[in-house]
């Protein structure tokens, strides 16, 4: 195997498995802050900042992955 499909490899690899945890992350964020907006409408705003709060800190991870990736490929 040359090095180049080696590295390409290893960076689809990174950032595919580093995007798969936060993606369902986001999705279990964004599901059960609307559960708890329909549940309690007053709370609207402090949920709404939590939540993006959250997404902030979520898809960091993954432009951590993102970096590991280009990081491999290009170094």
């Amino acid at each position: 195997m040359d090095i180049n499909v080696a590295r390409n490899l290893a960076a689809a690899l990174a950032i595919g498995l580093g995007a798969i945890g936060p993606g369902i992350g986001m999705g279990i964020l964004g599901s059960k802050a609307m559960e708890a907006i329909g549940r309690n409408p007053e709370a609207t705003g402090q949920i709404q900042t939590n939540m993006i709060l959250g997404f902030a800190f979520t898809e960091a991870i993954a432009i951590y992955a993102l970096v590991v990736a280009l990081i491999v490929k290009f170094v």
